[in-house]
């Protein structure tokens, strides 16, 4: 079985079991977005400044990997015409409950972010990527499809992981904290096939990628980049994000 069709399965057990990122916004949080009243995320909690967005009236976006009724019914509710795709099928139910029980329409798909889009040249406006590459070996292709598929002038946002949170232990007190695992964290091939499995009962298969591969590989494949930030979570899931950010976000224009 390929490592995306276990993380696949993964994530649709995730969804079922009703992780934080599978629980879908409220009816109240719709209406407010509707008025106006809105704050999304590309990482865990710091909100995405909106001049990222531009005007979004009408505009045709792309939440990639974003499946779980959580940011694109949000951009829904700003005024934008959006495709949502993901390999999820577990996330994607979330997002047609949130449609059918507001009453919009949303473009549906199901597809693999590491094989070619299924979709044409130039034809979205933006493309909206929150954390979710950690768990694709390879950015190169994806970058290069986000190119491809946005217009010119078109914007992609992205969130993604600081490498380093792959080097250490599972903490849950400061003095328990070591550093286990050096980089790129690849666990295809840096663990044993029980090891292997324990991991992806835990986190699924993800892998680490450095700034380089991120930043750079959006340049690469043709970007500009326009504005960046971290995120420190501070919250208890989040040990080492004390001590740096675990979690970065980009704004790319297309030229």
């Amino acid at each position: 079985m390929s490592y995306t069709k276990i993380n696949e399965t993964t994530w649709n057990r995730w969804s079922n079991q009703g992780i934080r990122w599978s629980q879908p916004v409220t009816p109240e949080t719709f209406a407010k977005a509707k008025r106006g009243d809105w704050d999304i995320s590309l990482t865990t909690q710091v909100f995405v400044p909106k001049n990222w967005f531009g005007d979004l009236q009408g505009k045709k976006v792309l939440g990639l990997a974003s499946a779980g009724g959580q940011q694109c019914p949000i951009l829904v509710a700003a005024g934008a015409e959006v495709t949502i795709m993901d390999l999820s099928i577990g996330q994607l139910e979330k997002e047609a409950v949130v449609a059918e029980r507001e009453g919009y329409h949303i473009n549906i798909v199901k597809s693999d972010m590491t094989e070619t889009f299924p979709f044409e040249d130039e034809e979205f406006d933006l493309i909206f990527h929150p954390v979710s590459n950690c768990f694709v070996a390879d950015l190169e292709p994806i970058w290069k499809e986000c190119y491809r598929v946005l217009k010119p002038g078109g914007r992609l946002l992205s969130g993604f992981c600081n490498p380093e949170l792959y080097m250490f232990n599972n903490a849950s007190k400061p003095e328990e904290i070591r550093l286990i695992h050096p980089l790129p964290y690849n666990p295809l091939t840096d663990f044993n096939d029980e090891e292997r499995q324990t991991i992806i009962e835990d986190d699924g298969l993800q892998f680490s990628h450095s700034l380089e591969t991120q930043i750079r590989g959006q340049l690469q494949a043709g970007f500009l980049l326009k504005d960046f930030y971290e995120d420190f979570n501070k919250d208890a899931d989040y040990l080492l994000s004390t001590y740096f950010p675990l979690f970065f976000a980009s704004l790319a224009i297309k030229f």
